[in-house]
C-alpha cells in the first residue's frame, strides 16, 4: 500500500493531454465532480479491501466578481481501510490548480503519510519559462508538462485518433522533483461485465517505472468509459507480490449520464 494515492492515479491514468493544449474544448468532466475508487489487494494468503480514494473538481474562488473563473482545483485522497489500516496507515493528499482551457498546472501539493514514511511537495510550475519551482529545488521541464493530477483529466479530453499509427500516446508528468515521459496503448474496445451491468469501454495499457512495485513496464490494464466521459471505471495489475484491482464505485455530477449497456460492445482484433 505504500503510496496509495500515487498507484491508484497511475492506475487510472488512460489518456493523455495533446488535444486539450492545442484549444480541444473540455466535454468530459465539470466542477462539482466527485468520483470514488476502492482499491483491492489480493495474494496467496489474502483477498481484501485495501483502501479507497477520492478525486474531486473544484472551480477557482476569484477574489471580485469581475474575476474571470479560468482555474480547476483538484482533490485527491487515499486512505488506507480495514486490516490494512492497523498494519499500514496511509493518508495521502493531492491537490492540483490548473487552467481550465488547456489544462496545465499552475500549482500542485503532494502531503503523504505512508506508515513511517512522510512526504511533503509543493510546487510552482512556470509553463512559459519551462520552470518547476518546488520545495527543495528549481528544474527545468519540457513543453506540456503535467502534475499527475492534472494528467489525469488532461486524458479524459483526449480521443483515440489522437493516438499514434502504434495506437501509443506519450505525455510528461512531474512527480518527486522528476518529469517522467510515459506512454499509453489503445488496446482495443471490450465491454466490461460489473454487478451493475455491462459497460462499453476503451482497454488501455499504461507504461509504469518497474522496480519496487512493478516488475513489467506495462504490467497493468486500464478500462476507461467509451463515452464523452471518458471515466476511469476499472483496473487490474499484477504487482511483484500479488495482485492490485481498482474499481469506480461511486460518482457525482458527470457532465454525461452514465449508462450501461445490453448489446455487446464493438470489439478490435
Amino acid at each position: 500500500m505504500k503510496h496509495c494515492l500515487v498507484l491508484l492515479i497511475s492506475i487510472v491514468f488512460g489518456m493523455a493531454t495533446r488535444g486539450i493544449a492545442q484549444g480541444m474544448p473540455n466535454k468530459a468532466f465539470q466542477s462539482g465532480e466527485a468520483l470514488t475508487y476502492r482499491i483491492y489487494y489480493s495474494s496467496a494468503i489474502i483477498d481484501a479491501t485495501a483502501g479507497e480514494a477520492t478525486l474531486m473538481v473544484e472551480n477557482s474562488n476569484p477574489s471580485n466578481a469581475n474575476q474571470q473563473d479560468t482555474v480547476y482545483h483538484v482533490t485527491g485522497i487515499g486512505y488506507s481501510k480495514g486490516l490494512f489500516d492497523l498494519f499500514f496507515k496511509v493518508r495521502d493528499t493531492y491537490k492540483s490548480a490548473f487552467n481550465k482551457h488547456t489544462l496545465l498546472p499552475y500549482t500542485f501539493v503532494r502531503n503523504t503519510h505512508e506508515g513511517s514514511y512522510s512526504r511533503y511537495d509543493s510546487v510552482i510550475f512556470n509553463q512559459k519559462g519551462l520552470k518547476a519551482k518546488t520545495s527543495r529545488t528549481e528544474m527545468p521541464i519540457p513543453l506540456q508538462t503535467f502534475d499527475i493530477l492534472s494528467a489525469i483529466y488532461c486524458m479524459r479530453t483526449l480521443h483515440i485518433e489522437d493516438f499514434n499509427a502504434d495506437s501509443t500516446y506519450l505525455i510528461n508528468f512531474y512527480l518527486d522533483d522528476s518529469v517522467y515521459r510515459s506512454a499509453v496503448k489503445f488496446m482495443g474496445y471490450d465491454t466490461l461485465k460489473t454487478k451493475r451491468g455491462n459497460i462499453a469501454t476503451l482497454k488501455l495499457a499504461p507504461m509504469m517505472a518497474t522496480g519496487e512495485v512493478f516488475a513489467d513496464k506495462y504490467p497493468m490494464y486500464v478500462w476507461v468509459t467509451d463515452d464523452e466521459n471518458h471515466l476511469p471505471v476499472f483496473a487490474k495489475s499484477d504487482v511483484i507480490v500479488g495482485a492490485i484491482k481498482v474499481e469506480l464505485i461511486k460518482y457525482n455530477n458527470l457532465v454525461h449520464p452514465f449508462t450501461y449497456i445490453k448489446a455487446k460492445a464493438k470489439e478490435t482484433n
